[in-house]
């Protein structure tokens, strides 16, 4: 069953605004907004706010990729800190490893789609998906130099405001969709928070 066409549209008008640009940090209180591309020019300073002890929250906002080892440092850091994770717009790719480091994994509140995309290398049905998860610590291998990179592939959770509240949804893309959301396959049975991807 494909996701109504309203959502793939907003996602790709979401996807379609993004540029791919360095990281960039922001402290703004007990919070750290990383933004861009995980491209390992910001670890150091990642890693020392976060070590500082002051940061509760590391807020991801729109960060399509990046490198997995440039994830993993960020990762470390997170669970080092005991810090929550937060997604605002889109974390996807490396970015979404080390989202899932955080202690509460949640999607900002804001009136803006927001979503998450977990890569795996094969598909899931409902029931799997939270022993998949499980098994989600390995970033996947990176092609080698001038291989071409496969598209996004992988768990893509959304969270779409509506007059009722937030709706979330749980997709399989298999790479081939590009930034149309729409061509990813709705998984039902599954629910994100009781998979362990969002914590309440």
């Amino acid at each position: 069953m494909k996701p109504r066409r309203g959502w793939g549209l907003l996602l790709g008008c979401l996807f379609a605004a993004m540029v791919a640009q360095a990281a960039a940090l922001e402290p703004r209180g007990a919070r750290l907004v990383v933004s861009g591309t995980l491209d390992g020019q910001r670890s150091a300073a990642f890693a020392a706010h976060l070590a500082s002890g002051q940061v509760r929250t590391v807020v991801f906002e729109d960060s399509t990729g990046g490198l997995f080892e440039v994830a993993e440092d960020y990762a470390r850091a997170i669970r080092a800190a005991g810090a929550d994770t937060e997604v605002h717009g889109a974390c996807h790719a490396a970015c979404a490893y080390a989202f899932m480091a955080g202690r509460q994994r949640r999607f900002g509140d804001d009136e803006q789609v927001h979503s998450l995309l977990i890569p795996l290398p094969s598909r899931v049905a409902g029931p799997q998906v939270r022993g998949t998860l499980v098994e989600f610590g390995a970033p996947p291998t990176a092609p080698a130099p001038g291989e071409p990179r496969q598209p996004a592939q992988g768990l893509l959770v959304t969270a779409t405001p509506t007059l009722f509240g937030r709706v979330y949804s749980l997709l399989w893309c298999d790479g081939t969709q590009g930034r149309d959301s729409s061509r990813c396959e709705r998984i039902d049975g599954a629910d994100p928070f009781e998979a362990g991807m969002l914590t309440p």
